[in-house]
């Protein structure tokens, strides 16, 4: 899939490689800092080169891949997987936060709204914080 070219543009490789769904929105996560080249700040225009770093955050999300190939194209999502390879540490950090995340999805709730009682119980809590 490598082009004649020997870099593409930042924002371009980041939505041919389906990190981002639109161009657009790969360039604001660059214009917003939510993605580091090399471990340092990125442009949309900066140039990305095959070995380069790249960490980035999608949603609560945090990435780091090495890109593999590169393409000014957005294909199908299996050329798209072929363009990089996500690190080891990146990996099972991905995987410790999604166990995190359902560890706390399951958080006791209350039966229904508060009665009289919890009222006062909660608002003597909320005035009272040390007991």
């Amino acid at each position: 899939m490598t082009d004649n070219t020997s870099f593409v543009r930042a924002d371009v490789w980041l939505w041919a490689a389906r990190m981002y769904k639109t161009r657009s929105l790969a360039k604001q996560a660059i214009d917003g800092g939510k993605v580091e080249l090399n471990g340092s700040a990125c442009k949309p225009a900066k140039a990305v080169h095959v070995g380069d770093v790249l960490r980035l955050m999608r949603g609560n999300e945090r990435v780091e891949v090495v890109v593999q190939d590169l393409s000014e194209r957005r294909g199908p999502a299996a050329q798209a997987q072929a363009l990089y390879a996500e690190t080891p540490e990146s990996v099972a950090h991905r995987a410790n936060e999604a166990a995190m995340r359902r560890l706390h999805a399951h958080a006791p709730r209350p039966a229904g709204r508060p009665d009289k009682q919890d009222r006062r119980l909660l608002r003597d809590m909320k005035e009272n914080p040390d007991g």
